[in-house]
């Protein structure tokens, strides 16, 4: 029984680090209102921590006197 509890959990910790492929979408938003059009997506063969923090640096704060921002999630 120990024995298929270890294989089962080295499976598993292998299955979560392998390198899959990972969305990440990009939207736009002026003044807090999301711009039509002003979306894209990038795929990202990766791990999921490393894929959703390469997504991350595409976001951009709110500018102050444009009001233009990116919010930058994985899909």
């Amino acid at each position: 029984m120990k024995k298929m509890l270890l294989i089962f959990g080295l499976g598993l910790f292998l299955m979560a680090s392998c390198k899959k492929d990972y969305t990440c979408t990009c939207t736009g938003f002026i003044d807090g209102e999301e711009f039509p059009g002003a979306s894209s997506s990038v795929t990202i063969n990766d791990t999921k921590s490393n894929a959703e923090e390469q997504c991350d640096d595409g976001d951009l704060p709110e500018d102050a006197l444009t009001g233009v921002a990116v919010d930058c999630e994985i899909q």
